[in-house]
């Protein structure tokens, strides 16, 4: 148990796309579609039941994030704010699923989903590989977070709207200003736009700072524009379909 929480884990450093990886994406999955599938034969006190399960999820696996770096004298100012996309979607997500939080769910759906995948995709898992406690709290708080706005979608009903590309798009942008500013005073990195991480990502195929920032968005703009892509195509669909009917009524 001790090593399990161990600061400098002797153990196998975290493999990418090794065989610990592969199978602990492919649970993230068979979770979220088993708790998919459940949700939408149950009444609504039975979703409530798994929504306020992804909520304690998300929060206990969260503050266990800030104990331990507490504990192993990691927590600082300049890493541990809640700053990070995934990070302020842990909370903000907790809320979404006890609440329905809309306005949330917009920016859990569009932004958290892109960005959580992207996270269990490339872990800044460091040298915490299986079975250290990091590597299970990267996955387990960034799969709840793509299962908390994959529930409401699928089960729940809910779904973005052109509003909410464009209310992403502003708050994103001036939410990233202000942790830049955040960045210049106290010496952060929060949202990676002061420099690239340490630990391997996507951003190391990109050019370097500040040139990959505007990649950032260009990227982001794709993969919302993607999440959206099946929305927009049923609401042409039902247009066409609304059209056609009008024709032939005529």
């Amino acid at each position: 148990m001790q090593e399990f929480f161990a600061k400098d884990y002797s153990g196998a450093p975290f493999e990418l796309f090794g065989p610990a990886h592969l199978i602990a994406l492919g649970l993230v999955a068979l979770v979220i579609t088993i708790l998919c599938v459940a949700g939408r034969k149950m009444d609504a006190a039975g979703r409530m039941r798994i929504r306020w399960g992804f909520a304690i999820t998300l929060v206990v696996v969260e503050v266990s994030w800030h104990v331990w770096n507490a504990a192993t004298g990691q927590w600082t100012i300049q890493t541990m704010l809640p700053l990070h996309l995934c990070s302020a979607l842990v909370w903000l997500s907790a809320v979404m699923m006890v609440t329905g939080n809309y306005r949330i769910y917009e920016f859990a759906y569009l932004l958290g989903i892109a960005g959580a995948s992207q996270a269990l995709m490339t872990p800044d898992a460091g040298i915490y590989g299986f079975p250290h406690f990091r590597f299970f709290q990267v996955i387990l708080s960034h799969g709840a977070i793509v299962g908390s706005a994959v529930f409401l979608t699928v089960v729940e009903g809910y779904r973005p709207t052109p509003r909410s590309l464009a209310r992403v798009l502003v708050f994103g942008n001036l939410y990233m200003a202000a942790v830049g500013l955040v960045n210049w005073a106290v010496g952060s990195n929060y949202l990676f736009i002061a420099h690239k991480p340490e630990t391997a990502s996507l951003l190391d195929v990109l050019p370097a700072w500040p040139w990959y920032i505007l990649w950032i968005e260009a990227i982001g703009a794709v993969a919302v524009l993607l999440l959206y892509s099946p929305f927009a195509i049923k609401d042409w669909r039902a247009r066409r379909l609304a059209g056609k009917s009008e024709s032939v009524a005529g």
